[in-house]
């Protein structure tokens, strides 16, 4: 299991009891000795900063104000998949469904949009981190208000888009496939992400869990050059330098292209 390769480091005294449910949660031991960690170890790490995940020279950890600059009302509508989300007619009450959240910064984009975001994480180590830069985002005042509308539920996305009891404007899919692993893509400080968590076995599940929450729009997020999710050819697609989104329209009298 991976949680028996994981140690919680503590940066001091005040941030034990936060610890001791983490540690609780995920099964795993304390340490507060910052000399007996290890090359190998991989290590969450609970500070003043917030909580990291650390293995050498790698860290993950979420910052969601280096988004900033991204996040203006000018800026924001030129955002690749803020113009592949748009709904045509809706400007209120827009829902999104993030069903990869990873560490959120698509939804981020979504939020600042107007969309009231569900955030489906079901690795309990990126849930943890994804939950702690929200966190730490709501005390700042320009991001405050956006962070209010994203909401982490820690569970298996395709099960729960089977059972939805609302229907999404837009369900973003961004699923990891083995053969991304070793693509120009993954940035070396997503490698982390990539070690932890699981590669999507079934997209073709995936993707029919997506159509069965009867979203108006589907989203899916690929390398440029990538495959079509489970082999469905998208309506259309939006191309940028590195990456492109497919949509996929199952409203189409309320769709903008």
């Amino acid at each position: 299991m991976l949680q028996e390769k994981i140690k919680l480091y503590v940066e001091s005294s005040e941030y034990t009891e936060k610890a001791k449910s983490i540690a609780n949660k995920l099964k795993v031991g304390i340490i507060n000795d910052e000399k007996s960690i290890k090359d190998e170890d991989l290590i969450l790490k609970l500070g003043s900063n917030g909580l990291s995940l650390i293995n050498k020279n790698m860290i993950l950890h979420g910052d969601f104000t280096k988004n900033m600059k991204r996040l203006s009302p000018n800026k924001i509508q030129s955002e690749l998949l803020i113009k592949a989300s748009k709904i045509k007619g809706k400007k209120e009450d827009l829902i999104a469904v993030d069903a990869t959240a990873g560490l959120g910064e698509d939804s981020l984009l979504l939020a600042t949009a107007g969309f009231k975001v569900y955030l489906y994480e079901n690795n309990p180590i990126i849930a943890l981190l994804l939950k702690d830069t929200i966190k730490r985002a709501k005390k700042v005042p320009e991001l405050e208000e956006i962070v209010c509308k994203m909401e982490v539920i820690e569970e298996d996305s395709i099960k729960a888009m089977k059972e939805l009891d609302f229907k999404p404007g837009i369900i973003l899919l961004d699923p990891m496939f083995p053969e991304r692993k070793k693509s120009a893509l993954v940035k070396k400080k997503f490698q982390l992400l990539h070690f932890i968590e699981s590669p999507c076995t079934d997209e073709g599940e995936m993707l029919e869990a997506a159509i069965s929450a009867k979203p108006h729009k589907i989203v899916i997020k690929r390398p440029l050059k990538g495959e079509w999710l489970a082999n469905r050819k998208p309506d259309y697609s939006l191309k940028g330098k590195s990456i492109r989104y497919d949509c996929i329209i199952l409203n189409h009298n309320n769709i903008l292209g």
